[in-house]
């Protein structure tokens, strides 16, 4: 039986074993299984690799797309520009390389949606998920900044510093943080939506609930708004031809 599973830290909630099972049932793979591997350190990841027998490959989220590349033997060249690995592959000689999928699936979510107009963006966190948003921007030639809590290298705004004038001229806008994620919906990050207009983009990388109230906010602005669910469902697929299994 091959074995494949998700990594990472209360993930009870995940997208990805609730997509591969459903995946598997309307494709008749009847020879591999997904299962969560719920994990309090990162340094529990060599006895899952040690321990599961027929593991071919994983998917990695929060918290650690960063921290189980050093645990690697080899990194994709995108994965390593990126700085962050959300797929694992188990070759046959049980090596383990690691690549980056979220940046194709953010950037093809995005793409139908893109204007002209749309030439600079804030990325709200500095988080694994923020850094494949940041490459992905620069592949589609949309310069970016960084919105962060505190200041810190790399980081243009705090959320405190950010004007409506900020907005304004930054007419995409991607939410990497956990804010308004179930079940804290009411949440959401702090910036001047009063200067959201229609020709903005709201990309948020939640897809529980489908609409967060940072998305409801945008929209009643008369902004395009997205959700994660696209760039999941896409990843999970490029994950998927990593491995290979078929």
């Amino acid at each position: 039986m091959n074995k494949l599973g998700l990594l990472g830290k209360n993930i009870s909630y995940s997208f990805s074993r609730t997509y591969f099972k459903a995946k598997f049932e309307k494709e008749q793979i009847k020879d591999t299984s997904y299962e969560n591997f719920d994990i309090e350190s990162i340094s529990l990841f060599p006895a899952i690799i040690k321990n599961t027998k027929g593991l071919k490959g994983m998917n990695v989220t929060i918290p650690y797309k960063e921290d189980v590349m050093p645990y690697l033997d080899k990194i994709n060249k995108k994965a390593a520009e990126i700085g962050a690995v959300n797929t694992i592959k188990v070759t046959k000689k049980g090596k383990l390389v690691g690549y980056n999928t979220d940046c194709y699936g953010f950037k093809n979510s995005i793409k139908p949606h893109l204007k002209p107009h749309h030439k600079t963006a804030l990325i709200l966190g500095t988080g694994g998920a923020s850094k494949a948003i940041a490459y992905s921007l620069k592949e589609l030639g949309i310069a970016h900044y960084y919105v962060s809590r505190r200041p810190s290298d790399g980081v243009s705004f705090t959320y405190d510093s950010l004007t409506e004038t900020d907005i304004k001229n930054n007419t995409v806008i991607i939410n990497c943080t956990p804010l308004g994620t179930f079940p804290n919906i009411e949440e959401c990050p702090n910036i001047p939506y009063n200067a959201i207009t229609s020709e903005h983009i709201l990309f948020d990388l939640i897809y529980n609930p489908e609409e967060t109230k940072f998305s409801k906010q945008g929209k009643q602005n008369g902004a395009t708004t997205i959700n994660g669910l696209k760039m999941l469902e896409l990843q999970a697929e490029k994950s998927w031809s990593i491995w290979n299994l078929k």
